[in-house]
């Protein structure tokens, strides 16, 4: 099993935390929208409290470790890898519990061609304990806006996980999807699943608009944050996100093997 030194050792080396690529200007200005409530950056939460710019900077250096002075403002921004870990923890303890109680999960990525590889291993872990892996309204074309205006995608699922793929895409190994930051792909899955009379998700694991949007709508949600994604810690904050890891979410691919090996052995689900 990876130490949890090790796991430091990792995180920082591969940019995960620490300093990592996501700039300090992006995280602020991303503040900013989000405490004036633009819904490009709510990823389908709907805050309780009206946060403000100030209050999202001191929650996002209590939960991410980022810097808390308002002065700083250019550079690489910083995670702590202690809070990463610790969230890691109980990210890993609420997979086992959806383990031991064998509930039907849903698992989404706006990040496919980075984060894919991580997701379809926690998919395949929780299939083999008796989880069943749901995949509702694959297929379903969907209208989201773009900064190239609203496009339609289609909701499509690899290896058991959920993506958008873009108009006119041929998705490949590397690509097999499209960044989406939007909560209608996880609004348009639950709806089909509650349709169908199927299961419904006992536990929703990704990012972005998938972590929020299920959480907005009463899903037991956990998942993965960058700095510049305060929606989900916020969501943390008030209740409706059990888990936010803070970490780099668009590194290369291969640098998430070694905290799926971390979290499945700490889960129980290692195969």
């Amino acid at each position: 099993m990876l130490s949890t030194a090790a796991l430091r050792a990792h995180l920082l080396a591969a940019r995960l935390a620490g300093p990592v690529a996501t700039s300090r200007e992006e995280s602020l200005r991303r503040y900013r929208l989000f405490a004036a409530r633009d819904p490009r950056v709510l990823l389908g939460l709907e805050p309780e409290y009206d946060w403000s710019f100030t209050e999202l900077l001191s929650l996002m250096g209590a939960k991410c470790g980022v810097s808390v002075d308002p002065a700083n403002v250019s550079g690489p921004d910083v995670i702590d890898p202690e809070l990463t870990i610790a969230a890691l923890h109980a990210f890993a303890d609420r997979l086992r519990a959806a383990a031991q109680a064998r509930l039907p999960v849903l698992l989404g990525t706006g990040h496919p061609h980075r984060l894919l590889g991580f997701y379809a291993a926690l998919a395949s872990a929780l299939s083999a304990a008796g989880c069943r892996v749901l995949t509702p309204a694959h297929g379903r074309c969907i209208d989201i806006t773009t900064r190239f205006g609203v496009r339609t995608h289609r909701l499509a699922y690899v290896r058991g996980i959920a993506m958008v793929q873009a108009p006119g895409a041929r998705p490949t190994l590397s690509e097999p999807g499209a960044h989406s930051h939007s909560p209608l792909p996880v609004r348009v899955a639950l709806g089909s699943a509650a349709e169908s009379g199927g299961p419904l998700p006992g536990l929703v694991i990704g990012d972005h608009g998938w972590v929020c949007g299920a959480g907005q709508l009463g899903f037991e949600a956990i998942g993965l944050g960058d700095t510049d994604d305060p929606a989900l810690f916020v969501g943390e904050a008030e209740g409706r996100v059990s888990v936010a890891v803070p970490l780099d979410d668009a590194v290369r691919s291969g640098y998430y093997r070694p905290l799926t090996r971390y979290v499945l052995n700490r889960a129980c689900l290692s195969q």
